[in-house]
């Protein structure tokens, strides 16, 4: 088995990051990344023993997140490495470890996105809602600024560690998947297996009529163009 080495996924809530992270899974050879320094969300959708202690979730991403070639992958979004920074140096402790920034370039729609999973708990189209989505106008302006802040962070970060990540476009990926996994097997120096029908993947996009119902609305209610929006 070659050297271990391996990548993380830098993105925010609803970039399409379940969506790319089963697709890299799907391939055998690009590590199985999840939110490893997420331990609620994995005792609910995977092991219900999961831990929440740092040095124990960095064992996971090595075990449970890689393949059988040594390649293991892990996805984060900013708070969860304010939990888990405090403890252990993360970057350290994963060898070879490389970045991909992956970001949605529709952030409106992120937001509406993150405002109708927040009231429906539906945050994969595999999941049954859990109750109805109503739209806030107030909500999903907090949501648009808070990601903008979020990816943010990360555009920080990468400038002051002069890491220059993987860019990867959410809605580049959805017409051509196969790029993706082109780029990833590119930074891992593997040979970049043929994914073909992303669909077979079993996860659908959600968005649908409402998400341009709620654009023209919030749009009519907070598109000034007169004002810079305070984030």
């Amino acid at each position: 088995m070659r050297e271990r080495r391996g990548y993380a996924i830098c993105t925010v809530p609803r970039s399409g990051s379940n969506w790319v992270c089963r697709l890299l899974a799907s391939t055998g050879v690009l590590g199985k990344p999840l939110e490893y320094f997420f331990g609620h969300g994995l005792r609910l959708f995977t092991d219900p023993a999961y831990p929440d202690d740092p040095t124990e979730q960095l064992t996971r991403v090595l075990t449970a997140g890689a393949t059988a070639n040594g390649v293991y992958g892990v996805k984060v979004f900013p708070w969860q490495l304010d939990l888990v920074s405090p403890h252990v140096r993360w970057t350290d402790a994963l060898p070879n470890l490389r970045f991909v920034h992956l970001a949605r370039r529709d952030l409106l729609g992120q937001a509406m996105s993150v405002h109708r999973a927040e009231q429906t708990q539906q945050w994969r189209s595999t999941l049954p809602a859990q109750g109805e989505a109503a739209y806030d106008g107030d909500a999903i302006l907090s949501h648009l600024r808070r990601l903008v802040r979020e990816q943010g962070r990360w555009a920080s970060y990468f400038a002051r560690t002069g890491i220059e990540p993987v860019r990867l476009i959410y809605e580049e990926l959805v017409d051509r998947p196969q790029a993706a996994v082109d780029a990833v097997a590119e930074l891992m120096h593997v040979e970049a297996p043929t994914v073909g029908d992303a669909d077979r993947l079993g996860m659908a996009i959600q968005r649908d009529s409402v998400t341009e119902e709620w654009r023209a609305r919030f749009r009519a209610e907070h598109g000034d163009g007169n004002a810079v929006d305070a984030i």
